[in-house]
């Protein structure tokens, strides 16, 4: 039987779509991680990357139905062994995603060799206020909270609460001003003093010797880590909580912070934008996975390593496993379709989320355990987004 010269012609085509449908579809995700893994503030990567692993580990070991691959490597809280990280994943292993970096500095030094290659980088964490305006890129997603805002939503309950006066202190980095002017923003007290001091900076008896002269009523800090450690056991061990309240962002008083500092914790305030205790299906089987596979309860860095990983997932699967074209999976990872542990979570135009702010306290829960619980499921701050969108040119 003869074949018309138009059906060979669609059958050639049917044939091209198909071949060329294969060669876009991967094989696998590759995704470079680079965190900060030893060191003072080793724990801050580790519990990103624990939880990350721990979603790729419930999916099968798959990211959007294809196999994952997930390259590893320790920044030593050091940009520029950061950078070369970067270099090496997305230049010679091909990555499809970057992710996991913990401090903002870090970010900064590497984020220029994804962007060069056009490699998404995801961030569970670092989201400076500077990309968040004028420097947004395409390339970019904060899947945390901008820098300045746990911060605001501190500023805005001091402010709630009546604190007269507030003395400021964090670290002398990007990270560490966004977050003073977050808390400035939103409070309408006076400030007592804003101190930067240097960044993985251990011993702050100078710092308490000014505090305690200052009096004021309610102290805010921002020391990620090691240093948040030192210093709320040094504020504690010079008798400063009698007379100052203490407020921090979420993370100064979290899970990591908690199991080394103690019952010195109790009854401490923060904002976070999670918790262990929000009540979603999606956040009850994170915590009990993670508690179960780890022995430890998650923090705010788990959490957000745990909703990149599943953003991930959701974006290749939109792309139907198609990483190659750039502004389709760009679009997919947009949309975000994925259960977040936080509950509702949305990309703003610049890439940044819009979510709710909760505030927490540090209490013991029915085992004795001393746990940080949400105070109220009403948010000090709801569908907030950030300070900076007006400034980014991206639609």
């Amino acid at each position: 039987m003869r074949t018309s010269k138009s059906g060979r012609l669609l059958a050639l085509s049917l044939a091209s779509l198909l071949a060329a449908s294969l060669v876009q579809a991967a094989d696998k995700v590759k995704v470079g991680f680079v965190s900060t893994l030893s060191g003072p503030n080793g724990a801050l990567g580790a519990e990103i990357r624990d939880a990350f692993n721990l979603a790729v580990k419930l999916n099968g070991g798959k990211l959007g139905g294809l196999p994952a691959e997930v390259l590893i490597g320790d920044d030593q809280f050091k940009p520029d062994v950061g950078k070369q990280l970067f270099e090496r994943y997305v230049k010679r292993d091909k990555v499809d995603f970057m992710t996991g970096v913990v401090f903002s500095n870090i970010m900064l030094a590497g984020l220029p060799e994804a962007v060069g290659e056009k490699t998404f980088y995801l961030s569970p964490n670092a989201a400076p206020s500077p990309i968040a305006g004028k420097e947004c890129t395409p390339y970019f997603f904060a899947v945390s909270w901008p820098n300045d805002a746990y911060h605001e939503a501190a500023g805005q309950y001091a402010t709630t609460k009546g604190f007269k006066s507030a003395y400021l202190v964090a670290p002398n980095y990007q990270a560490g001003k966004d977050s003073l002017a977050g808390f400035k923003r939103y409070y309408k007290g006076k400030v007592a003093a804003e101190v930067y001091t240097k960044l993985g900076q251990l011993d702050y008896s100078a710092e308490l010797a000014e505090i305690r002269a200052a009096k004021p009523d309610v102290l805010y800090f921002f020391l990620p880590g090691g240093m948040g450690i030192n210093f709320i056991k040094q504020f504690v061990a010079a008798g400063l909580n009698k007379d100052t309240k203490l407020v921090l962002p979420g993370f100064g008083s979290d899970q990591d912070i908690i199991r080394s500092v103690g019952d010195e914790m109790l009854g401490i305030n923060d904002t976070a934008h999670w918790g262990l205790d929000l009540n979603n299906a999606a956040n009850k089987k994170f915590v009990a996975e993670f508690e179960k596979e780890y022995k430890r309860l998650p923090t705010v860095y788990a959490a957000q390593g745990y909703d990149t990983a599943l953003l991930i997932d959701a974006a290749v699967r939109g792309a139907k496993g198609n990483l190659e074209d750039k502004e389709a999976l760009r679009r997919h990872i947009k949309e975000a379709k994925f259960e977040s542990v936080r509950g509702a979570f949305k990309f703003n135009t610049n890439q940044y989320p819009i979510q709710n702010y909760y505030l927490r306290e540090v209490q013991k829960d029915a085992q004795g355990r001393l746990v940080n619980k949400i105070v109220s499921q009403t948010p000090v701050l709801a569908n907030h987004g950030d300070a900076y969108v007006q400034d980014c040119p991206m639609k």
